[in-house]
């Protein structure tokens, strides 16, 4: 069988998998109104193959790579999860100091593709330490569906405040200058902006399609750099109420909306993945970060 191409797919189906992967549609039901669109050769099986991730042939840093320190550690969040595991990634020059990024994966655990991503940071010139909040259940067990399983297990504001650690362990790391920032998506995003209400010493953060903090706008210190996927009604409905508020507030920030993409448009690992978005956005998001973090 043919490889199915974005092209062929109707916006439709990707609303469809936003909304289970985002658990307000169970997988049978998924599949079900999957099936709808299962027409004209397509069948069910290529579609929810097409949909989900593929992490083998995605992953844009070699888990190994040459430029890289790059493994896994531990730290403790006592008003969290207790213990809680990251992928800590620095640069191989490690008798410099490095500004922190705390990388926030989404609702389903510490995947290859956030594991990507934080590689991608340090090889931009920082320390990252990307998390994984499924630790206390066993970590990310190896596929998205489970990992959503086991992420609906816990406590939300107990999540942040593993993320809150991280930035802690950040500070205290050797090889940190003490200015560290947060980027996070889906989830994540509505992390970074947590963390910007809470964390008044945070130098900078970036969500990517995240929810809106209600509350507390006030307390925001750090600037901030909002990017929207233009299809996601769901997020975006929040944007307006969060903008009037920060402009109330004197905070600064700039936002992006990313025309005709969908929610997950940085994902590698899936077809919602949009090369020119995510490119542009990424390199906002760097130059960002290396102006309030090594500037």
């Amino acid at each position: 069988m043919k490889k199915l191409k974005k092209e062929q797919i109707k916006q439709e189906v990707f609303d469809l998998y936003d909304a289970y992967a985002h658990n307000r549609l169970q997988r049978r039901e998924f599949i079900e109104k999957l099936s709808i669109y299962a027409v004209g050769g397509l069948t069910v099986a290529s579609l929810m193959g097409f949909l989900m991730p593929n992490y083998e042939d995605t992953l844009i840093v070699p888990k190994n790579d040459p430029q890289l320190e790059s493994g896994y550690i531990e730290y403790p969040s006592p008003k969290g999860g207790g213990t809680i595991k990251g992928l800590l990634s620095l640069p191989k020059n490690t008798k410099k100091k490095w500004g922190g990024i705390v990388v926030v994966h989404e609702n389903r655990g510490l995947n290859p593709y956030i594991e990507d991503t934080a590689r991608r940071a340090a090889l931009e010139g920082f320390i990252t330490l990307a998390p994984d909040a499924l630790s206390p259940l066993g970590g990310y067990p190896g596929n998205d569906d489970e990992g959503r399983e086991m992420q609906r297990k816990r406590d939300r504001n107990e999540m942040l405040e593993d993320f809150i650690a991280a930035f802690a362990y950040l500070k205290n790391h050797k090889n940190c200058s003490g200015k560290i920032g947060v980027v996070g998506f889906c989830f994540g995003g509505w992390i970074s902006n947590m963390m910007a209400v809470r964390i008044p010493d945070l130098a900078a953060a970036v969500p990517f399609y995240g929810g809106q903090p209600k509350e507390d706008i006030d307390k925001i210190k750090a600037p901030l750099m909002l990017q929207f996927a233009g299809l996601d009604e769901r997020v975006n409905a929040g944007w307006p109420e969060y903008e009037k508020a920060l402009k109330e507030n004197g905070k600064k920030y700039e936002a992006y909306t990313y025309p005709d993409v969908n929610h997950g448009f940085h994902n590698t690992s899936t077809p919602r993945y949009d090369k020119a978005a995510a490119e542009l956005a990424w390199k906002r998001t760097m130059d960002f970060f290396r102006k309030h973090l090594n500037g």
